[in-house]
């Protein structure tokens, strides 16, 4: 696709060719050691699953160390609902999140001998722009955005005498929700930037639909912000509007670098 939409057509050297079965070898291969790295993170997550239940609860803590409710504190409902979370999910999340760049990698080692170079200097920045970005919007849903919406919540009606006992369960999911929701909306700047490439998006024609964009992105952040206090809105949304514009710029500067180097290919305005 890179090579249709980014290039025209050349040869930068002979690629390896490799049968049928030799691709189906390779791919084996690459899942079998993507799968082995995934397993040794998840047996060292398990071993440290109270420290990894410390990290998942901090924010809980924090927002009702600031509500002062004395009293407040989580609760396991069900017999199995411990095991569950501390030993089952918060090991399982926590190396999805550790092996993630393993499972790049061999992705990319498979993906990568097929690749031409120029293909694959742009196939690298995109690979670790979407890692970055999704981290990135993992950690400002962690240290920022659930903590601010948790301690909210727990400050409704906190002259009511009502106590809260959260559930374990129930707060772990909404956490694994955000977190997940804000990492994906983080990902904003590389769809545009693809779509600028396979020329389905321009940076003028963003720049004309921005405030439908920006309603878009209050509606989503409506969505997945876990209050529904002007506030945390304005929390949720103002990063993904400046997202927005990033990916704006960042779609400028593929289009002028392209029509730079292909000004023959440029498409009237």
């Amino acid at each position: 696709m890179f090579a249709e939409v980014l290039l025209p057509e050349e040869n930068d050297g002979a690629m390896p060719r490799m049968s049928l079965l030799e691709h189906l070898e390779e791919l084996r291969a690459r899942i079998l050691k993507a799968l082995y790295g995934f397993l040794a993170i998840l047996a060292l997550c398990v071993a440290a699953s109270d420290r990894l239940f410390e990290i998942v609860m901090a924010p809980g803590y924090d927002a009702m160390n600031r509500t002062g409710i004395a009293g407040a504190g989580f609760i396991a409902v069900g017999v199995m609902e411990k095991f569950q979370i501390i030993w089952v999910k918060t090991p399982l999340v926590a190396s999805i999140f550790l092996a993630s760049p393993w499972v790049l990698w061999q992705a990319w080692a498979f993906v990568s001998p097929g690749l031409y170079p120029r293909e694959k200097r742009w196939a690298i920045p995109f690979m670790l722009a979407i890692a970055s970005l999704f981290l990135l919007g993992g950690c400002f849903g962690y240290f920022v955005a659930f903590r601010y919406g948790v301690t909210f919540l727990l400050g409704i009606g906190k002259g009511t005498h009502v106590l809260p006992l959260i559930s374990i369960e129930d707060y772990f999911d909404r956490l694994v929700d955000i977190l997940l929701g804000i990492g994906i909306a983080f990902e904003l700047p590389i769809v545009m930037v693809f779509l600028t490439l396979i020329r389905v998006a321009s940076p003028s024609f963003l720049l004309r639909h921005s405030n439908y964009a920006i309603l878009g992105i209050v509606i989503v952040a409506a969505v997945v912000t876990p209050t529904q206090d002007a506030f945390n809105l304005v929390l949720f949304a103002a990063p993904m509007c400046a997202l927005f514009f990033l990916g704006v710029l960042l779609s400028y500067v593929v289009e002028r670098k392209r029509n730079r180097q292909w000004p023959f290919r440029r498409r009237a305005s």
